[in-house]
């Protein structure tokens, strides 16, 4: 972690990252501290950074979406012309993708997509992702589990 985080710090950000509702009393208890010195760490954390943001970790399944996918794309150019910039501003506006990396290796991005099942996976693949600016192949691969 970063270097100028000490151990309760580190505790801290560990017990919020199980689970981001802790209340400060119940946080304080866990990293044996006081409510208000950990109040004060707290806020400290999310002022310089190391906080980013609370969110809830939403059931997919439930929510209809809980096919998930692995895209690897490939550009036809990376450099020159804003080819990156560009596809990067595409690839927001497609909701059904989870997440884009751009990867340093034999493709370009690595993207999640989120869909029903596989019939709506290759209709989002084929009328959005495939005509997204640049895109010169893809390789899809069906996710059996999630396991981390």
């Amino acid at each position: 972690m970063g270097r100028d985080l000490d151990r309760i710090d580190q505790r801290i950000l560990e017990e919020l990252e199980l689970d981001g509702r802790l209340s400060i009393v119940e946080l304080a208890a866990r990293v044996n501290l006081t409510n208000t010195p950990c109040s004060e760490r707290v806020k400290r954390l999310e002022r310089s950074g190391y906080i980013s943001g609370y969110r809830a970790i939403l059931n997919m399944a439930k929510l209809g979406l809980g096919y998930l996918t692995v895209v690897q794309v490939s550009l036809v150019a990376t450099t020159g012309d804003n080819s990156l910039d560009t596809f990067n501003e595409a690839v927001s506006t497609v909701s059904e993708i989870e997440n884009c990396l751009m990867i340093a290796g034999s493709f370009d991005y690595m993207l999640t997509i989120r869909t029903r099942d596989i019939l709506h996976f290759r209709q989002v693949l084929s009328e959005k992702i495939n005509k997204l600016p640049g895109i010169l192949q893809t390789n899809s691969f069906a996710v059996m589990e999630v396991v981390k």
